[in-house]
């Protein structure tokens, strides 16, 4: 079992930033992960990934370029670096666990098996 808890989450203007963190607890060993966004009246969307050793990352094109994903595997913990942040980026961000796939980059809810409550990012123009 794995409990995961976002924060860094705010209110911003355009064009500022943001540093989301993700405290893991619990199973701490060899797992990728994961961030996701969910917007009012929409479906829960790919964000970006990054693999147990952080070598690989992934992103949704519409962040590349402005987010950065890392982790601390010392601190058990994932980050998710913000900056240029645009009004279409507000959401609640969720952080996700991929037990299986310790060397990929999943980008399917589907393909995690734990979640965090979520953060609240609002960006405004």
């Amino acid at each position: 079992q794995v409990q995961l808890v976002e924060s860094g989450g705010g209110l911003v203007q355009a064009g500022g930033s943001l540093r989301l963190s993700c405290a893991a607890s619990g199973r701490t060993f060899r797992y990728a992960m994961g961030w996701f966004r969910q917007a009012p009246g929409k479906q829960r969307e790919f964000v970006a990934a990054i693999t147990w050793s952080g070598s690989s990352t992934r992103y949704v094109n519409s962040v590349k370029g402005r987010f950065t994903i890392s982790r601390d595997n010392a601190k058990n913990t994932l980050y998710l670096q913000m900056n240029s942040l645009k009004p279409e980026d507000t959401a609640i961000y969720y952080c996700a666990v991929d037990l299986e796939g310790y060397n990929d980059t999943p980008i399917y809810t589907t393909q995690y098996n734990y979640w965090g409550r979520g953060t609240q990012v609002t960006v405004s123009s």
